[in-house]
């Protein structure tokens, strides 16, 4: 194991990569403090290599460029492979616009074979490669130079185990035929969308009680505030002001530093300077959106007409398939899909794809009436209803 600090050797390092048909990936950052996650650290290994076959990459060394990576990341003849993928391709999607592809992602295709619901990587490699990991490491700061021996022996065993247990995953998968759910869920995965923040939804994941129209709009205007502030600056949003306090202001419509200086939730440093002055124009803005362009409330489903019945009866079928198919349950359908099934909504995620073939047909034949469940010994079955 060896740590690259140019690139003329990160560049060595990925052409034998590319020779191989797989490479493993992890990332250390750090995003207590910003807004974007701060890469402190790259680990790599590549396949069947003799020697030197894993590294540690410090992007924080002045002049080391990741261009030769990203180029690896680029190639379709190598597949990438990441545990718990999504953070990691944040950071390589925000520093350069890039994906990378093939994807494959151990803690999808473990829930796919069976090991769980959202299985941690220590996990996998006690059970697939029966060793344990020292995480004594885990919570650090991997800003700090230069990293201790602990550090770079915990972060190395991220990648190397890695390739034991994508070696595992992938056998079962083509074995059992199911190589091809976990590329559909890849596909969010690589879909850029999955990686953008929109200061204009920014809104929506803001918990409220009133559907107000007004109310909303001062939300909304807020949160978009809000975002595009903390992503300029590369701050948490939390550091411009929090939930709370943005429902308060939503509530008090302050037309004034004065009037912000008597919120009991506001940051002190929130109530003057720019932070004030846009909190200021977010209320004004939003008390004159007129009433046909302010945002609605997602309550479709809340207003759904569940059959609790039949939402029960779907989580008793969910429950006998995952555990018949050997399939993480909340991989399959959430309980959220299964009262809109109970209450006649189709356009869900466990109607599509595979989801359909394991349980959605299933489901829909439940749902008309068609079958019944019935106990087999100690397996919940259908049977066809006259």
């Amino acid at each position: 194991m060896k740590t690259i600090t140019t690139t003329d050797a990160l560049a060595a390092f990925c052409k034998e990569a590319a020779k191989r048909r797989y490479v493993t990936v992890d990332t250390e950052f750090l995003r207590e403090r910003t807004y974007y996650s701060k890469l402190c650290l790259i680990q790599l290994a590549y396949q069947d290599a003799d020697g030197d076959d894993a590294c540690l990459v410090d992007p924080l060394v002045d002049g080391l460029s990741l261009a030769p990576l990203y180029e690896l990341f680029a190639d379709a003849g190598v597949v990438k492979v990441f545990h718990a993928a999504r953070q990691d391709l944040e950071i390589f999607y925000v520093d350069e616009g890039i994906i990378p592809a093939p994807l494959f992602d151990t803690q999808v295709a473990a829930m796919v074979c069976g090991f769980g619901e959202q299985v941690g990587y220590e996990t996998l490699v006690r059970k697939i490669s029966k060793s344990d990991l020292d995480k004594s490491s885990r919570f650090t700061d991997w800003s700090r130079r230069p990293l201790t021996d602990a550090q770079a022996k915990y972060a190395v065993a991220d990648v190397t185990f890695l390739r034991d247990i994508y070696e595992y995953l992938s056998d079962r998968l083509a074995k059992s035929g199911r190589a091809k759910w976990v590329a559909e869920e890849m596909a969010v995965l690589n879909d850029p969308a999955t990686y953008q923040s929109n200061p204009e939804d920014a809104w929506r994941r803001v918990k409220t009680r009133t559907s107000s129209g007004k109310f909303l709009s001062i939300v909304r205007e807020l949160a978009r505030f809000r975002e595009t502030h903390a992503q300029t600056r590369n701050i948490p949003r939390n550091r411009v002001f929090k939930d709370d306090a943005l429902v308060e202001i939503a509530s008090t419509k302050p037309q004034s530093e004065q009037d912000l200086g008597r919120s009991r939730l506001l940051l002190r440093e929130a109530r003057k300077g720019d932070i004030a002055a846009g909190i200021i124009k977010a209320v004004k803005d939003g008390l004159n959106t007129p009433a046909d362009q302010a945002p609605k409330p997602d309550n479709i489903r809340a207003k759904l007409q569940v059959n609790p019945a039949l939402a029960d009866m779907l989580r008793v079928l969910l429950k006998a398939t995952s555990d018949n198919e050997n399939v993480a349950a909340k991989l399959i359908a959430s309980s959220a899909d299964l009262d809109a099934l109970a209450a006649g909504e189709r356009d869900i995620k466990a109607l599509k794809g595979w989801r359909r073939e394991v349980f959605g047909e299933e489901a829909l034949l439940l749902c008309a009436g068609k079958v019944g469940l019935a106990v087999d010994g100690q397996k919940v079955v259908t049977v066809t209803l006259l």
